[in-house]
């Protein structure tokens, strides 16, 4: 039966070549239109870290003294206010993040100073995002209580300053400081750079800076700390900062803490815990709203910030639309094709052959553009996304078709096809005998 179908849908297509094209061009580039903004949008809003992500959580306090503060609390932390929650060690794993820019240079290395992004944190940073090392390991829980001078470096770093060879135990210079090469990362490229995410529900969708690169080097919070104590990045303030004064006591938030919980019962325990601080901190007077506390999982840090940028939602639906326009489209080109063979169909059912049968062949046709059209849109899909990689954005290099979108593009394709199909074959099976052999 399927070669039968097969037969007569591949007489029935060259019969009429121009139709038979205009109707697979239609479906070919609804289809290419829609995977190509799928596909960016499958890739941008994906888990970066499978496996783990059910694990790790984000606190938050609210250490505005004040009342009329925001009414969330803000996306970081004072610093004395993170520091307590991590030396408290209450979770599985945790690590401290902040910012900063510092000059680097590399002895017996010819290249100009160069402005590094640091990322400042603490030894569990590495096990607990599952890091990979090309050489090396990350640093110790006793080089961050040593204030250790010892960093990771970046793959990119490693292969511009030594040209991809085995850095440890090298010596770079940030600032004024030399530090010691203990590890350089492997290949780590997490869509989007869940650690860094804070503050995109104020970025009106303008997110695409979620998705960049990981920092250059990797070093203790409390060296990094020694080196620059005022090269930290701060989110904002609640009240102006003394211009003299040390960071770490300033009015303002600027420090992350990450922790991993491996259980239901452990996430329920950190909930209270950090609860209780905030009640404890309210009580010495330095918190306002002791009930303004947060825990969320990483996922749902990323749905709270909107990490996916608005545009590329926006580009999504526009797609689908234009999809739908094709699909209209298509249903009018069958419509036209299946009641033209009227004549040939009354002759077919007058020779036995069912309503139910005329129905399939007819899918079975709409299918098969489909199948065509669906070549036709991994073409376009692919040249899609190779002008997304050409656009200067930071998730450009991200955006390729793996294997599950290059399957749902022929699924879309069929399925497309078929529903454009329905309409016209149940027109075409239903006419009544009479007049299609009148039509013939």
């Amino acid at each position: 039966m399927f070669g039968y179908y097969l037969d007569l849908a591949l007489r029935s297509l060259k019969r009429n070549k121009v139709l038979t094209a205009l109707m697979v061009l239609a479906i070919a580039v609804g289809i290419g239109a829609s995977m190509t903004t799928l596909t960016v949008m499958h890739v941008l809003s994906g888990d970066p870290l499978p496996g783990r992500s059910g694990t790790l959580f984000f606190p938050q306090v609210d250490p505005n003294p004040y009342t009329d503060g925001p009414s969330l609390p803000y996306d970081m932390m004072d610093y004395r206010s993170a520091l307590d929650l991590w030396s408290a060690h209450r979770a599985d794993r945790q690590a401290l993040i902040a910012h900063g820019q510092l000059k680097l240079t590399a002895p017996q290395v010819s290249l100009p100073p160069l402005m590094a992004q640091v990322l400042s944190t603490t030894s569990d940073f590495f096990p607990m995002f599952d890091v990979p090392f090309r050489y090396g390991r990350g640093w110790s829980a006793q080089d961050d209580a040593n204030r250790a001078r010892v960093a990771v470096i970046s793959s990119d770093l490693n292969d511009k300053l030594f040209h991809g060879a085995d850095s440890v135990g090298r010596t770079i210079r940030l600032k004024d400081s030399d530090v010691r090469i203990v590890g350089v990362l492997g290949a780590w490229r997490p869509s989007p750079q869940f650690y860094d995410v804070a503050g995109g529900r104020f970025a009106d969708g303008q997110t695409g800076d979620f998705y960049g690169r990981p920092e250059d080097v990797f070093m203790p919070l409390n060296s990094s700390s020694d080196i620059d104590p005022a090269g930290f990045n701060f989110f904002t303030c609640w009240s102006m900062p003394k211009s003299d004064a040390n960071l770490q006591t300033s009015p303002c938030v600027w420090v992350t803490l990450w922790v991993q919980l491996d259980s239901a019962a452990k996430v329920r325990d950190y909930r209270q815990f950090v609860a209780g601080y905030a009640t404890q901190q309210k009580a010495l007077g330095r918190f306002a709203r002791a009930d303004n506390t947060q825990l969320r999982s990483l996922m749902g840090w990323l749905d709270f910030n909107h990490v996916v940028p608005s545009d590329v939602r926006l580009q999504m639906w526009l797609a689908f639309a234009f999809l739908l326009i094709c699909l209209f489209n298509t249903v009018g080109l069958l419509l036209a094709k299946f009641l033209s063979r009227a004549g040939e169909i009354g002759v077919r059912r007058a020779l036995g052959a069912s309503r139910a049968a005329v129905l399939a062949q007819c899918l079975f046709e709409a299918g098969l553009i489909g199948l065509l059209g669906g070549g036709g849109g991994l073409l376009l899909t692919l040249l899609g996304l190779w002008l997304v990689r050409r656009q200067p954005v930071a998730y450009a290099d991200l955006v390729h078709l793996d294997a599950a979108m290059f399957l749902l593009t022929f699924a879309l394709a069929i399925a497309t096809s078929l529903l454009a199909g329905l309409l016209p074959a149940l027109r075409a099976s239903r006419m009544a005998l009479g007049l299609q052999l009148k039509i013939t």
